[in-house]
Order: structure tokens, then sequence, then C-alpha cells
């Protein structure tokens, strides 16, 4: 039984590689070394592709097998989910086996369903939010497709990992140690000495709006003093990807999007970041250094230098080949609800619209900041997922000045949990999990005391002489 839960099934995608290469069955057939029978087995879902054909495809056709894992489709689907629960399609039922099988064989056709549907939400808001703006400049509004949503999709179907850019920072963290000072100053020293710019700490009061800036003119990065060590660290090394590494990240930029314009300089920012990141915290040792220590977040940051969030957020990257650590999602979200970052390098299904499950334990954080709380936590499709989640704030702020709160969940699949320290003296196939939901729009769960909306997927039931615990009640299906 375990066996073949692990048998991989990808049929529609070799016969969607094979038709894009313009080749018939017997072909890839005789160049993968099978025979066609056991080819057309494969593409029609009746034979699981083995570790040695997926190798032989990887190296004949110059593709990454990461491409033939489960995952990617797995968020698809519920990315396709959460789109047909819009009242919209009530009369128009989808199941889940409907929308993997499109995902499977149609991928382009699932993410031009998607996209449509994020213009019409769009649309949908700028009606609501701009009622005297014509229909068709409402329509011209919403056809542009939000930067911050094509750069999550660019980053997730990467699985935020950029080869390119971690293999360069390894190579210059090398470099940049050898001197036997620590990375803050050598970064410094290498602005300096090869590029002619310079690194000040600046008093608050002459940086009161910003907490870094680069004046081109006078070959100067500003660091506001309210940033600590680890911020300074980044910002420098951000920098320094700039000056260095600037062809690269402008073709990296370009080969995902196109076109220059917002979304290509927003991810040519993530780009920076991520080669900031990847210099204070080199794979092979940020990686082995995790292993060792059971993801320790606070043992690698005070190893690495870095901070929680910059170590958090380094986890979700670790998809070397050969080298792969657990694979993490990652959640930052304010007091009120409003999610600002996620990523995931695994298949957790993030909510597309709308906030979070307010029964998540990143959310209790704010009442105990700087504490690490964990959590089994089950979905509504009965996976079972560990979470990490801390309080933390951004920067130090002057006395009278609102402070920039946030929370931060990480978390893994529970079959990958016994790998962290902080299950450490827990049965985890005995653990009480949490059933959570995506959010109170998507999430079908009866009688949950915290529920804000009932379900899009279901009738609203209202009973004008009854209050139960939730206060929305509604059918079953």
């Amino acid at each position: 039984m375990a066996d073949d839960a692990r048998k991989l099934f990808v049929g529609p995608r070799i016969k969607r590689l094979r038709r894009e290469r313009n080749l018939t069955q017997a072909r890839m057939a005789e160049e993968l070394g099978l025979s066609p029978s056991y080819l057309n087995l494969i593409e029609r879902n009746q034979r699981p592709i083995t570790a040695q054909v997926l190798i032989r495809l990887a190296h004949a056709y110059s593709v990454d097998p990461r491409e033939f894992a489960t995952d990617h489709d797995e968020r698809a689907v519920s990315e396709l989910e959460e789109v047909f629960a819009d009242p919209l399609f009530r009369n128009s039922p989808v199941s889940r086996l409907e929308l993997r099988d499109m995902v499977e064989s149609a991928p382009s056709v699932s993410e031009a369903i998607n996209r449509l549907y994020r213009a019409y939400v769009a649309l949908r808001g700028a009606t609501e939010l701009q009622p005297t703006l014509s229909d068709r400049d409402r329509a011209e509004d919403a056809s542009h497709e939000s930067p911050i949503d094509r750069i999550r999709a660019h980053i997730h179907g990467s699985k935020n990992y950029f080869p390119e850019l971690d293999e360069a920072a390894e190579t210059l963290a090398s470099d940049l140690l050898l001197s036997g000072h620590g990375l803050f100053i050598g970064i410094n020293d290498r602005l300096r000495s090869k590029h002619g710019i310079g690194v000040r700490i600046m008093p608050v009061d002459v940086m009161s709006d910003s907490l870094w800036r680069y004046d081109h003119h006078r070959r100067q990065l500003f660091i506001s003093e309210l940033l600590d060590q680890a911020a300074r660290t980044f910002q420098a090394a951000y920098q320094l990807a700039f000056v260095e590494m600037r062809e690269a990240i402008d073709a990296l930029a370009a080969r995902f999007e196109p076109e220059n314009g917002p979304t290509r300089r927003l991810l040519r920012i993530s780009f920076g970041n991520y080669f900031a990141g990847a210099l204070m915290m080199p794979y092979g040792k940020f990686h082995d250094a995790a292993e060792s220590l059971g993801y320790d977040i606070e043992v690698l940051s005070a190893r690495f230098g870095a901070s929680f969030e910059q170590v958090a957020h380094r986890l979700t990257t670790l998809a070397r080949p050969g080298a792969r650590g657990i694979q993490f999602f990652l959640i930052r979200v304010d007091a009120a609800g409003n999610v600002s970052k996620r990523f995931s390098s695994g298949r957790f299904p993030f909510s597309q619209f709308g906030g979070t499950c307010p029964l998540w334990n990143v959310h209790a954080t704010f009442n105990s900041p700087g504490q690490i709380i964990t959590q089994v936590i089950e979905l509504p499709d009965a996976t079972r997922w560990f979470s990490i989640a801390r309080g933390f704030k951004k920067a130090s702020t002057p006395w009278g000045i609102a402070e920039r709160q946030f929370a931060l969940g990480l978390g893994c699949e529970l079959k990958y949990a016994h790998r962290l320290v902080y299950t450490q003296g827990r049965d985890l196939a005995t653990a009480d999990a949490t059933p959570i939901g995506i959010n109170c729009r998507l999430c079908e769960r009866p009688a949950c005391p915290q529920r804000a909306a009932p379900p899009l997927t279901r009738t609203l039931i209202v009973d004008e002489m009854t209050r139960g615990v939730s206060p929305f009640v509604f059918s079953e299906t």
C-alpha cells in the first residue's frame, strides 16, 4: 500500500511534452529505450513512471524532473477549487477529479481560467470602489493582473528556488569570508574597493522617512541606525547584488516577465533580496546546519547572523537536487490578518483571495511576542501539517511611533515534522490536530465559533428563533 502511494502517474504531462516536441510515440519510446506499447500505457496512466525512465527523460529532453512532481498540480487544483467555489458557478458544480484532469491535460487552460477569474475579481472590486467609471474603463483597469499576484505565481512556479543566484552567492560568500572579518565588513570592503561605494550608518533624525537609501551620485549606501545588525548586513548584501549580479538578475527577470514594467522591476527586487539571503546563508553550509540542528531557527539565526524572518524565508528555498531540505511554507500577517508575504516550496494550499483561518496559531503570537508557538493543523482535505509561529517587529521604533508588528508562520507536512527540533518528545502519530480552513469563505466546517462569513459553496440558512455556536448556519450540500 505504501509503495502504491509513492508511484508517480504523469501520463498527461508525458503526452504534453511529446506533443510540444512534435514527437510520435514510437520516436519518444525509441529515445527513452522503451517499447511504444509501454510508453502508451504510461501516457494513459496505466503504468507509473519509474525513476530510471524519469532520469532518461530529463537527459533526453533537458527538463527538470521536479516538473513531474505532483506538488505543483496539487496547488493548481486547489487554486481552481477556490475559483469554482464562487457563487458564480453554483449552478455548474465542478468536481475535484474534473479539475485534476484539466490541470494534468491542459495546464495552460487552467492557468488562463485562474487569471481570468482574478481579472473578474479585480473588475468586481473596481465596480464597488469606483462606481462612476465606465464599464470599459473598469475592464481595462482590471485586465492588468496585479504585479504582486504575478510575482507570487512566478515564485511558486519555481518553488522559490533559483539555482543561478544560489550558486553565485555561495561562491561570493566564500571569497568574502577569506578575510577573516565578519560578513558585513567583508561586503563593505568589497563595495568600497571594487565598486567605489561607501556604506554609512545614519542617525534616525537624518533618515526619518526611510530605513535605507542608495545615492547614485554620491555612490553611498545610507542605512538607518534603527536597523539591527542582521538587517544592515542584508541591505549591504542587496546593494552588492545589484552591482555584481545586475546582468544575471536582469536576465532572470526578463525570462519570467518579458514586458519591462512594474512586475519586472518588482521581480528584480525579489531576486536581489533572494541573493542577499543566499549570501548571508550560503546554500551548502546553511542546508547542512539546518539538518544537523533540527531546523532550530534561533540557533541558525545566531550562527549565520540573520534574523528569525530571514532564516525562516531561507528555509523555503532549500530545493537543490541532492541537497534538498524540508519543503516549508511561510506566511506573514499583520494584526489585522492581512497577508503580506507567502511562500511555499511544497503544496500548501494558500488562499488566493482573503485572509487566513483565525484558529491557526499564527494569530495567537501577537499575545506572546518573541515566543515560538507550535501546532498540528488539519485542513479540510484531511492533510496534516506542523506549524511554527512567532511574532516579531520590524526595526527599532522611536518613541511615539507605532511599532510595525507581524506574525510569521512556518510549517511543513506532518510526515516531515519528526526532523524538527520542535517536535522532540512528541508523539506525532497521536497528536491532536486543530481543524482549520483555508479561509472562512472556502471552509465548510460547521459550528465554528470563529467563523466570520458563510462558505461560498453552501446555501445560507437563516433562522430568526435560534443562535448556534457559529453566527452562520448553512446547508450540508
